[in-house]
């Protein structure tokens, strides 16, 4: 995946432009990770917001578009190209100002461009 695609979700991921995204169950390549808590494109760069719950201390991380395989909105879950250990090790989110945040976003973006491509699989 290309850095300037990782802004956007991929035409054959199932994405609906205008349906809310909030509250979907979130999977990684290895198991869920939590649900989305808000879906935001400031400068163009769209991605999630995801609340981990307990399993990263209560902590959010922010997802970009780009790395989202699969929309199902039936089950109201979306699936993603990393493992749980990536979407954890990621640039830490800790502020909402941060999603504005234009050298923040390039950070996490760079980050998940640099991820190993992984094949999917249902969890």
């Amino acid at each position: 995946m290309t850095i300037d695609r990782i802004w956007s979700y991929a035409p054959d991921s199932g994405h609906v432009e205008g349906v809310d995204l909030t509250g979907f169950t979130v999977a990684a390549t290895d198991g869920t990770i939590g649900h989305v808590d808000r879906e935001a494109a400031p400068h163009g760069l769209r991605h999630l917001v995801v609340d981990t719950g307990v399993w990263v201390f209560g902590r959010s991380v922010l997802v970009p578009a780009g790395v989202v395989t699969v929309v199902d909105g039936q089950a109201r879950k979306i699936t993603l190209a990393c493992s749980r250990s990536d979407a954890k090790a990621a640039p830490r989110f800790q502020t909402d100002s941060e999603t504005r945040d234009r050298e923040y976003l390039n950070a996490v973006g760079d980050y998940y461009h640099r991820l190993p491509p992984r094949a999917t699989t249902a969890v």
